[in-house]
């Protein structure tokens, strides 16, 4: 090997010893990098670690040094600090839609952004939590899939999924193809869903990215253009609980004042809070009318009732009707 071909990737190896090794609290000695070379078969001395060192402080990395024993060389600043890459291992983790095999991968790429012993930090994270994870590896392909769609302007076709008791995701409507023009990416209530536009039906609906399969981009154009050229997102995941469908309602709910916190929570600030008496609140909100969202009102209580209309205000009690008739019937 050249001369000039090992100086080269001498400074290439310290700054890859450098990167995986340091910190501020893990230092490394010129004595140290001397040995790493040495055992690549590159001779070097300190001279040559200077200049290198140097080099590399040009070329934009933040090496410093430390004289206070054990004194060194380390990576003062990276891309990514450690609370950066803990708060991304915890998405990562707590990612339903993301499979415990690719969970693993991902933290382990995460792991290589910051140096060995801070690494460590982040394993033990991962360890300390479990939760329900996604079973379907095509997911990355099924958002780039979607994406691709979205930049080339185009529909997709899909088969849709849904569990069995046999605890197996199988298609819906015996297999037959979905299409959809996609138009937007979110993730709410902890999945990753694709809103689209259906053309058959003239509507906006959505699907969880997870559980669709086999995707495929058509060459038909997306349809939906005028709904969603202005589409508010944050309101639509506002009106829709837990992304259940649902026919939309202006509702008015009567709240007792402790409530305010939930239904703001829920809801946001941008509405109108209308005092009734001394202990009650009217709130008007838009909303996919669901099952989950009358379930989201029996976990509320007596503190929260269906002022307008009458229609919904209904369905609530028939509902809950049908709910005590049903644990009655044993």
């Amino acid at each position: 090997m050249g001369r000039v071909i090992k100086s080269k990737l001498r400074t290439l190896l310290i700054m890859e010893m450098l990167l995986a090794k340091s910190d501020e609290d893990h230092r490394i000695s010129t004595g140290e990098l001397m040995d790493m070379l040495k055992a690549n078969d590159i001779s070097s001395d300190r001279k040559s670690i200077y200049s290198d060192i140097e080099t590399l402080t040009e070329w934009g990395m933040d090496i410093l040094y430390n004289k206070e024993k054990p004194a060194g060389y380390y990576v003062g600043s990276r891309d990514f600090e450690l609370p950066e890459l803990k708060l991304l291992v915890d998405a990562v983790q707590v990612s339903k839609f993301v499979t415990h095999k690719k969970s693993r991968e991902l933290i382990g790429k995460l792991e290589k952004l910051t140096s060995s012993p801070q690494a460590g930090q982040l394993h033990r994270s991962v360890l300390v939590t479990g939760r329900n994870k996604s079973v379907n590896e095509q997911v990355f392909y099924n958002v780039n899939s979607i994406h691709e769609a979205i930049n080339e302007n185009r529909q997709i076709e899909f088969t849709y999924h849904e569990w069995n008791l046999e605890k197996e995701l199988v298609p819906r409507k015996d297999g037959a193809r979905y299409v959809s023009s996609p138009w937007v990416l979110t993730w709410d209530d902890e999945n990753y869903y694709l809103i689209g536009y259906d053309g058959k039906e003239k509507k906006v609906k959505h699907y969880r990215v997870d559980k669709m399969k086999d995707i495929t981009l058509s060459k038909q154009a997306r349809q939906g253009e005028s709904e969603f050229k202005d589409f508010d997102m944050a309101g639509y995941s506002r009106q829709t609980f837990g992304m259940f469908g649902g026919e939309t309602e202006n509702v008015t709910l009567e709240c007792r004042n402790e409530l305010i916190g939930v239904i703001l929570d829920r809801f946001g600030t941008d509405n109108i809070i209308v005092p009734v008496g001394d202990d009650r609140f009217q709130i008007q909100q838009k909303v996919n009318v669901s099952g989950q969202f009358f379930g989201w009102l029996v976990g509320l209580g007596p503190g929260v009732r269906i002022v307008h209309p009458p229609s919904v205000a209904q369905s609530f009690r028939e509902r809950l009707e049908q709910m005590i008739a049903r644990s009655e019937e044993d």
